[in-house]
């Protein structure tokens, strides 16, 4: 698989998502972190990390006795990373430069490997991806595997030029070979990696965003810009369709479709 640049920027509003997403994952996921294995003294890995939103949760669930491992191929989001993990004093937690292919992690040495909303972003590698990481768990440890259904994202109040960036960066991603409901296949690619299907299971994702907080869709502005399938006119005037929006009396809601699952590689 060929390296990428990651198309969505990480600034403060996106670093704020990821934390939004990361509280309400921890709460909405722990039966599944629980049938995982993802435990006192387990080994996790946490593949395409991004700034580390879901780390401190990990860090929490293993425990003193567990180890988090966590990997991405941005040196910039390694970087935001590796500085939350030293402000909470994340002792059991490290953090490396590596691509979900190929993580350089050892294989056969964890307990859990964890991918989250990274697979709609490899557009033609999703199945190395899957497959590299089902070699890196013990037998009878498990793969865990997060992502959404781009297709089904909606939120309200509507506006008409946010409709126009929401179709803009679908068409955006389709161009690049990305999968816009990779969500919607996790199974399939955790049976295509010889793993049993523990649980497969799908979830809306609903709430109001702060008005520093945006969708990915605003993220991905500048490659937009870069790849030519939009201006920095469109920005500007999308940029102030949030404003709109966020100056509103109710703040804005979106709604967006998100699916696991779990898969365990035999004993």
């Amino acid at each position: 698989m060929t390296e990428r640049r990651y198309a969505l920027q990480l600034d403060p509003g996106e670093v704020e998502r990821y934390r939004m997403m990361a509280a309400q994952a921890r709460a909405d996921e722990a039966d599944l972190w629980e049938l995982a294995g993802i435990g006192p003294a387990a080994s996790v890995a946490d593949v395409g990390c991004g700034p580390g939103a879901i780390l401190p949760a990990l860090s929490d669930a293993v425990g003193p006795g567990g180890r988090v491992k966590a990997v991405d191929a941005d040196p910039e989001a390694v970087a935001a990373a590796s500085a939350l993990v030293a402000a909470a004093g994340l002792g059991n937690v490290s953090v490396a430069r590596g691509r979900a292919d190929h993580t350089g992690l050892e294989p056969g040495s964890l307990d859990v490997v964890m991918l989250r909303h990274v697979l709609a972003h490899n557009g033609g590698g999703e199945d190395a991806i899957v497959a590299h990481l089902a070699t890196l768990v013990r037998p009878g440890g498990c793969l865990y595997l997060v992502d959404s259904d781009g297709t089904g994202f909606r939120a309200l109040p509507e506006h008409a030029d946010l409709t126009d960036l929401h179709e803009r960066y679908g068409a955006f991603r389709a161009a690049r070979g990305d999968d816009n409901r990779a969500g919607l296949r996790l199974a399939d690619r955790l049976a295509r990696a010889g793993l049993e299907v523990l649980e497969f299971r799908g979830r809306y994702f609903i709430s109001q965003l702060a008005p520093a907080v945006r969708p990915p869709s605003w993220a991905a502005r500048e490659a937009m810009v870069t790849a030519g399938v939009a201006t920095e006119d469109d920005v500007r005037r999308w940029d102030r369709a949030f404003q709109e929006v966020e100056a509103a009396p109710v703040p804005p809601t979106v709604f967006a479709p998100f699916f696991t699952a779990v898969g365990r590689r035999p004993a």
